[in-house]
């Protein structure tokens, strides 16, 4: 899917506002169940996120990793109450990726970037998956991961004018128009009625 054929008014948002008002209260709660958490975790765990330095873009106060990254941690977000509680951070970067896509990073400056249920509320998110591939260092992995849970006025039309096996086309599609080849996605929750499904994409850059 070339990036001219999202349909019009895919981006669009039911709220419009200032996203730094929205945002302003903390928010010192999960937004997925334990089981989608754990999944989260686990596949961190899989793809070595944690042994080398880490981007937790859009973070909060948890990052869902199972351990201190050994080059440590970056959590960048729109909360500062939110990214001091985080206990593994070792630099907090405030930064509305709806208002600056660029990171403010040196190419190839971590080994790993991940985004947790988030990637649903960026209006340009290839621009800022570009930049994830620039920051990341030859062989690191990008990984997104998302549920069917959202704050549904900041999530973009186009996520939520679909189904969950659209969502899942809809981020491959967002890496692939990004850079990102050989994409890999999962179902990481066994289907559980009434419970948080957890999806996952990934790759790594050349």
């Amino acid at each position: 899917m070339a990036s001219q054929d999202w349909p019009p008014g895919f981006f669009y948002r039911q709220d419009e506002s200032d996203d730094a008002d929205f945002y302003g209260p903390p928010r010192l709660v999960t937004h997925i169940d334990d089981s989608a958490i754990a999944a989260v975790t686990e596949l961190y765990d899989e793809l070595g996120v944690p042994e080398g330095r880490v981007l937790d873009l859009m973070s909060s106060w948890v990052s869902h990793l199972p351990r201190k990254p050994a080059g440590g941690l970056v959590v960048l977000g729109m909360n500062e109450v939110e990214l001091r509680a985080n206990p593994l951070a070792d630099r907090v970067v405030l930064q509305d990726l709806n208002v600056e896509t660029r990171l403010p990073f040196d190419d190839a400056s971590f080994d790993a970037v991940v985004c947790c249920v988030s990637i649903d509320y960026l209006v340009r998110p290839v621009a800022v998956l570009r930049e994830v591939a620039r920051v990341l260092a030859p062989g690191g992995v990008v990984a997104i991961t998302f549920s069917n849970r959202c704050f549904p006025t900041k999530a973009v039309r186009g996520w939520l004018a679909t189904d969950e096996r659209g969502r899942v086309a809809i981020v491959r599609a967002y890496l692939e128009q990004a850079g990102f080849e050989r994409v890999e996605t999962a179902l990481r929750t066994a289907p559980r009625p009434g419970r948080d499904p957890l999806y996952a994409a990934w790759a790594r850059s050349a």
